[in-house]
């Protein structure tokens, strides 16, 4: 049977995520959620002190394998910090969960290309600053949902690849939902080298921000999340070497799509019940000092009610995510039905449960005097991260 009980290491990285979460992260997040024009937040020296905080405790690294400067905890451990950091800074935890992904591919993929390593892996594991973070591009402005479409030869990524010499020019243009795209310093792009496979035809690419012909567009303006840097990124006659292609096109490219997929969703699911958290104590606190018929409205039958339905969605949440992360662990990279049904999960109820929270405070539910409407507001965005929930559920249903 699953044993529920933490470790030394657990409750120790656990133990700090909730003080930095609470002393350093929340107060930040408050903040800059503030910030009317999304690339002033990213402007701000808030925002970097903050990251850059986050790095020094080595929140960017968790799942990178220690012989490359990593942590290498499992993703049980990560998840239980990813939680954390969602019940108080969900932005941040948004920019932390993909700035690692390019650098443990890079790990994965490529461990001997001591070009990639030296550049990009090593400075990450070793930056406290947030500057060295990574974003991964695969949405494009035509290709969303459709980008688990691999048995259509008509669809394809419309970023080329084009090999020359021992070079490759990259052309095209990902989607404005890359995350960490207007602030990455590194990317990884899926890009097509022949159309005439559809998706299988697309590899993956190691390109540098700063490459020639490299360009971003502004952050996007969401209603949350507002701390998550989202930006269409533009590649034109873009040159790289031929070995920074760390992944090859061929029919394993589903495999490698469905691999990030399966562990990226995961760290979804464990923001959605950080949230769920957050909207949970602050109003629990405030129903027991809030009087109305003469008595605290916790104390009032139809209050108590959401209150226990808000926590058993938390509990079963978690542990739907505690099992997924257990598969991930036995035998990588987890099982995919798994993940997408804790991730669906996890975040349907955070979209209801929050929005509960905020009938409880009634009308002060929706004033900014509180953070509840924030928790609403970045709830919301989960449901259509890492794909939409109805197309994920579509995805796992194939694995019945």
């Amino acid at each position: 049977m699953v044993d529920f009980s933490q470790d030394e290491t657990q409750l120790q990285i656990i133990s700090t995520a909730r003080e930095f979460g609470r002393e350093v992260l929340q107060p930040a997040e408050i903040e800059l959620d503030k910030i009317g024009e999304p690339d002033a937040v990213f402007e701000s020296e808030l925002f970097w002190n903050t990251l850059g905080q986050a790095f020094e405790l080595g929140f960017h690294k968790m799942g990178l394998a220690e012989n490359f400067g990593g942590l290498g905890l499992d993703p049980s451990t990560t998840g239980m910090v990813w939680e954390e950091l969602g019940r108080y800074g969900s932005g941040f935890a948004a920019t932390l969960l993909p700035g690692a992904a390019v650098l443990q591919l890079i790990a994965l993929f490529a461990p001997g290309n001591r070009e990639l390593v030296d550049r990009y892996v090593l400075p990450y594991a070793e930056d406290t600053t947030g500057r060295q973070i990574s974003a991964w591009g695969s949405s494009e402005p035509n290709v969303g949902s459709d980008g688990s479409n691999y048995n259509d030869l008509s669809v394809r990524h419309h970023t080329s690849a084009v090999k020359k010499g021992d070079r490759y020019i990259i052309n095209g243009t990902k989607s404005n939902f890359i995350s960490n795209g207007g602030i990455a310093n590194v990317y990884l792009v899926f890009a097509c080298t022949d159309p005439s496979k559809g998706l299988c035809g697309s590899g993956a690419f190691v390109i540098p921000a700063d490459a020639p012909g490299v360009s971003k567009g502004g952050a996007m303006d969401r209603i949350g999340l507002r701390t998550l840097n989202q930006a269409p990124v533009f590649f034109e006659d873009v040159e790289i070497p031929d070995d920074y292609m760390i992944f090859p096109p061929g029919d394993d490219y589903p495999a490698l799509h469905n691999a990030i997929i399966t562990v990226g969703n995961l760290g979804v699911g464990y923001m959605a019940v950080g949230l769920m958290r957050a909207a949970y104590e602050e109003a629990l606190e405030y129903s027991k000092v809030r009087v109305q018929w003469g008595k605290p409205i916790f104390e009032h039958q139809l209050i108590t009610k959401k209150f226990f339905d808000t926590l058993t969605a938390i509990e079963s949440a978690r542990a739907l995510l505690w099992k997924a992360s257990w598969l991930c662990k036995t035998r990588f990279p987890g099982d995919l039905k798994m993940s997408l049904m804790a991730k669906i999960y996890a975040t349907s109820q955070a979209v209801r449960h929050t929005s509960e929270m905020v009938q409880v405070l009634a009308g002060y539910g929706i004033s900014k005097e509180y953070t509840l409407e924030k928790y609403a507001r970045d709830a919301k965005l989960l449901p259509v991260m890492d794909g939409t929930n109805e197309t994920l559920m579509l995805k796992a249903a194939q694995h019945l």
